[in-house]
């Protein structure tokens, strides 16, 4: 899909004219574009400019910019743009948290041509004594250097996914590939993914082989064999095709499935059982004869235990599980009855309620919650007290219009430096649910960043903890909370944790989303949407909450209206 590589381009463009001193609406409206371009659903390649012009913060020119990279592969605006800067200053503005005014500082100061110089000069302190770069500068740069050499590697599924997709739907239509699946990390929904493994029958492999390595996605052709091939895409990432027997279909699809380590408990308990297992089938050891393999879940039925979902299948447990039959059933995106955290055109969201309404309603939606930025986030627009209460005030005006739907009233409050709520007690009160998260003061002490969450959970009014940690994967880290101490507080005060499922955040992960689980701790799945494609968001929210191993009862945006707002009065009710 062209969508990534445009948004990149744009999102370069709004550096470069940071750096130039432009006018700030202009870089505005760039990066708003392309994180708009990169939540589009559809491929932009495919779109006509009336769709694309229906893209928030896309207009005419913008437009003409999306069709010109799709007809010639360049965007002339970005190349003349590019020539203004030498190619070294633009692999500075790929290191997280280096901002394009301090990258030019560098740049122009030291004469810094790429990320190896930076990383030395940092290292040996040479970069202190620059105009406001001080030690925890060089620091922060470093961490930042660190952070893109760990993702260099890895996508965020949400990157990766759309492009496997559609080589997949592809195949299916072009070539004689049958019982196309994912498999691999992707498979298990893992938050980041190194490359694609695509797995596939066939009558004739040769010839799918050859339309996979003729598919325009492909920039280059790593291996092509009758049945495996390798190919990179456009977007740098491997794609990995093998074609196997049906009657191996199952077996192989487990086995590439992985992980290595769920596999080798599998093999260990087939060799107790007199059974070999591998990607060709099921066997017994004694005579070499197959007696399965077809289906996936042959393997588990072979071993006596029932199917343990891809999701799972990390050696974490899940095998003694399914031994004692205790294997949880895991919350499905159809287990989803609303969203709730949602913003509209009051903050800094692109649309109004009506079509917030008709987008949840085609989704089978009974309701969402409208939870725009408090006053304190000037930057998204955040709103003040007047203009919350005038929201509320329509809100409940809007719901008496509507059946079989509720609009829940609500905000995501800013949790201060301090500890202290951007909003009073007597405004909270008036809403139906009541987000608080942190968006200042990422390099605050553990201490003093958990003790701001504690504060924020304390109040009877808050409903959930957004997006916890402030994670950005492969932009900035999750700050240094003490997870043990932030769990222990929302049991106590009943909070509810959000999984946030912005692809970016996926925050909470799973690992922390199991603890808070077994504790006994409610979450909520929700999507942070800005714009109306954004809803698609819920899919990934949901693979992080089975990876946690989380069943419909542990998530309350499974709840019907009337029972969620019950159980989020419940907090203040105790209080």
């Amino acid at each position: 899909m062209k969508n990534q590589e445009i948004a990149k381009i744009f999102n370069e463009i709004a550096d470069i004219l940071e750096i130039k001193g432009d006018n700030p609406f202009r870089i505005r409206a760039y990066r708003k574009a392309a994180q708009n371009i990169d939540s589009f659903t559809m491929d932009v390649s495919e779109a006509s400019e009336e769709e694309l012009m229906g893209i928030p913060g896309i207009g005419h020119d913008l437009a003409g910019k999306v069709i010109e990279y799709v007809k010639t592969g360049h965007i002339k605006t970005y190349e003349e743009l590019s020539k203004e800067v030498s190619p070294g200053f633009i692999e500075l503005l790929s290191v997280p948290g280096l901002g394009p005014k301090t990258a030019r500082l560098l740049h122009d100061k030291l004469k810094i041509k790429n990320l190896d110089e930076l990383e030395r000069l940092a290292k040996a302190g040479k970069l202190k004594g620059l105009p406001g770069i001080q030690a925890k500068t060089e620091q922060n740069i470093l961490k930042g250097i660190d952070m893109r050499k760990r993702y260099s590697e890895r996508q965020p599924i949400a990157r990766v996914l759309p492009l496997a997709e559609e080589i997949i739907k592809r195949l299916r239509e072009k070539t004689p590939l049958k019982k196309l699946s994912l498999a691999g990390s992707l498979r298990r929904w893992k938050e980041t993914i190194k490359d694609i493994d695509i797995l596939a029958t066939s009558t004739d492999p040769a010839k799918g082989m050859s339309g996979f390595i003729h598919l325009p996605e492909v920039r280059d052709i790593l291996s092509h064999g009758p049945t495996k091939s390798s190919i990179v895409t456009h977007e740098g990432i491997q794609v990995d095709l093998r074609v196997v027997d049906d009657s191996s279909f199952g077996s192989a699809l487990a086995y590439f499935t992985g992980s290595k380590e769920h596999n080798i408990r599998l093999r260990e308990m087939a060799v107790k059982k007199g059974l070999k297992i591998n990607e060709y089938g099921i066997f017994k050891a004694a005579t070499g004869e197959k007696i399965g393999g077809e289906d996936e879940a042959d393997v588990y039925k072979a071993l006596g235990i029932p199917f343990i979902p891809p999701e799972m299948r990390e050696d974490n447990g899940e095998i003694d599980l399914a031994i004692t039959g205790k294997l949880p059933s895991l919350i499905e995106l159809r287990d989803i009855r609303g969203d709730l955290h949602v913003h509209s055109r009051w903050s800094d969201g692109s649309h109004d309620f009506s079509e917030l309404i008709n987008e949840a309603k085609k989704r089978g939606y009974e309701y969402i919650a409208v939870t725009d930025h408090s006053k304190g986030l000037g930057i998204a627009r955040g709103m003040s007290v007047e203009r919350i209460l005038e929201q509320v005030k329509e809100i409940r005006a809007i719901n008496k219009k509507l059946t079989g739907f509720k609009l829940l009233a609500g905000t995501e409050v800013d949790i201060r430096s301090n500890g202290a709520l951007d909003y009073p007690d007597e405004i909270l009160r008036e809403l139906d649910i009541v987000l608080a998260s942190i968006h200042s003061g990422f390099r605050q002490s553990s201490e003093q960043l958990t003790g701001r969450l504690i504060s924020a959970m304390k109040n009877p009014y808050v409903s959930v903890i957004a997006h916890p940690t402030g994670r950005l994967i492969g932009e900035r880290d999750a700050y240094e909370v003490d997870m043990d101490e932030f769990l222990r507080a929302a049991n106590e005060t009943e909070t509810a944790i959000e999984i946030n499922a912005y692809p970016l955040r996926l925050d909470l992960n799973d690992v922390s989303a199991r603890k808070a689980m077994e504790m006994g701790i409610s979450l909520v799945i929700s999507t942070d949407a800005h714009i109306l494609p954004q809803f698609d968001y819920m899919a990934f929210g949901i693979g992080i909450a089975r990876r946690g191993w989380l069943k419909k009862s542990d998530v309350l945006n499974t709840y019907g209206a009337e029972a969620l707002l019950k159980r989020l009065k419940r907090k203040q009710a105790k209080a």
